[in-house]
């Protein structure tokens, strides 16, 4: 083939891959539209001919909210992000893949995994002022430790002074950079050479000190479990598992090391002050010391 005919070809071959990406999109959009609409309170989508439509239930009252293809919905049932409502095979309901993937789609492509897998959240507020921190709640087992009630429905497990301590900690940790990298390292520069932005953060380094002093506060004996649940993210039973403890022993020592980093940070549920004012002094004049007297 000479030179104007591999031309020829990729002139005309630029038009139908433009084509194709451009169907490609639309399909997505179609896609994620109708899972959009599945997300709904009590949403389903009934296919009529070529067309899914979509509908809602408010007050008791079925509307229909939306449209798209019946081709999008046959695409999703067969990926699992959709499926069949019992006994009504024309009829389809979001399933946990559709939900994860709209996850997916709305955090974007730089962190689509951990979407998908869990619930992102901001840092506690005083870690506001550190940079913004996105944290996975759903891996958190603090949070599940202070959303689980105690015995007969009785106060949970860790408070609200204990669960901010420990997430002011893994926050701290997270900036810090303190914890072991899990894959590659895709910031350092490749080949050799003198590797460029290694340098720590002034923010790196003032999440390390308040790291290094809250663990000097909490003591040897407390400070690595703190590090194995806040930092780590283990569970209490893991934990037990790995030091051998007796069950339900970590979740007394973790109480304790949380109360005192609650403490080390000022945290408490009580505000307390001073049970009464100073004494006041006022400076004056030797000759002017009856000016204010009673007596006067």
């Amino acid at each position: 083939m000479n030179g104007s005919s591999r031309r020829r070809c990729a002139v005309t071959a630029a038009p139908a891959v433009g084509a194709r990406a451009a169907a490609a999109a639309r399909t997505l959009r179609e896609e994620d539209r109708l899972l959009g609409l599945l997300e709904g309170p009590h949403a389903v989508a009934k296919i009529e001919g070529e067309t899914a439509l979509v509908f809602g239930r408010s007050k008791g009252v079925s509307l229909r909210v939306g449209s798209v293809p019946a081709a999008a919905a046959r695409r999703l049932a067969s990926a699992g992000a959709v499926s069949c409502a019992p006994g009504r095979r024309d009829t389809f309901v979001l399933t946990e893949a559709g939900r994860a993937r709209l996850r997916r789609t709305a955090a974007g492509a730089a962190d689509a995994f951990a979407a998908q897998h869990g619930a992102r959240v901001a840092a506690p507020a005083f870690a506001a002022a550190e940079g913004a921190v996105q944290l996975n709640s759903a891996e958190s087992p603090l949070l599940w430790l202070h959303r689980r009630k105690g015995a007969g429905g009785g106060p949970a497990l860790i408070g609200d002074m204990e669960f901010a301590a420990g997430e002011r900690l893994r926050s701290d940790l997270t900036l810090a950079q303190l914890m072991p990298r899990l894959g590659a390292d895709w910031e350092r520069g490749p080949g050799g050479g003198v590797a460029v932005g290694l340098a720590p953060s002034d923010m790196r380094m003032a999440a390390q000190q308040r790291v290094d002093r809250a663990m000097a506060a909490v003591g040897p004996d407390l400070s690595g479990l703190l590090i194995d649940v806040c930092g780590f993210l283990k569970s209490i039973e893991m934990v037990e598992r790995e030091r051998g403890w007796p069950a339900r022993s970590a979740k007394v020592a973790l109480h304790l090391a949380l109360a005192a980093l609650a403490r080390h940070y000022g945290l408490s549920a009580v505000a307390v002050g001073v049970a009464r004012g100073g004494a006041r002094h006022a400076w004056s004049a030797p000759d002017a010391a009856g000016a204010f007297s009673a007596e006067g």
